[in-house]
């Protein structure tokens, strides 16, 4: 097996800990860079994620950001790919790199990996990976191999008055189709 790279969008927070959260891989959105690749739903089932780092553009030659080990970074697969969460420590290049993610200069993501099982449609020189065995780590990047990342960086409370927002358009709208469903009975 060989390593390969997938780049991919993190979301940050604004508090004083600096979080980041995003997606490292998204499932069925096809990156054509010579050849289509496309990661299936199911390819982090068995995936071994046991200790993953988070860093800048694959490199040893950067600190780690964060990782699964000591906490710092959650990866979770849901319906959209593999998401993750990382709080960075208080350093010197880990404030730069929030930064960048901030100020929109940094806005992909990236994932380096093995991979199990794969199909090949020769006809359309596309790659379907359908299981990767190991995931080695997670990356901010400055150029993504999937253009469908993205990462952000914006406070807890930025965050809390979001959500607020959206509870309440939810409940604004469940009150108007229940009103509505009463005035046709």
């Amino acid at each position: 097996m060989s390593k390969e790279i997938r780049m991919f969008k993190v979301e940050a927070d604004e508090s004083e800990d600096m979080v980041i959260e995003g997606y490292a891989a998204t499932f069925e959105n096809p990156a054509t860079h010579g050849f289509t690749e496309v990661v299936d739903r199911k390819a982090f089932d068995t995936t071994n994620m046991k200790d993953v780092c988070m860093k800048y553009n694959h490199s040893d030659e950067h600190p780690i950001l964060a990782r699964t080990r000591n906490g710092s970074l959650q990866l979770n697969v849901d319906d959209r790919g593999l998401k993750i969460r990382a709080n960075l420590i208080d350093t010197n290049s880990n404030r730069d790199i929030y930064k960048m993610i901030k100020s929109g200069l940094l806005d992909k993501m990236s994932f380096a990996f093995t991979v199990s099982e794969e199909e090949w449609d020769y006809e359309t020189d596309t790659r379907r990976i359908l299981s990767i065995d190991k995931l080695y780590d997670v990356s901010v990047v400055d150029v993504p191999f999937y253009d469908s990342t993205e990462v952000f960086a914006r406070s807890m409370d930025e965050y809390q008055k979001e959500k607020e927002k959206y509870e309440a358009l939810k409940l604004a709208k469940a009150k108007a189709k229940a009103k509505m469903e009463l005035s046709l009975n």
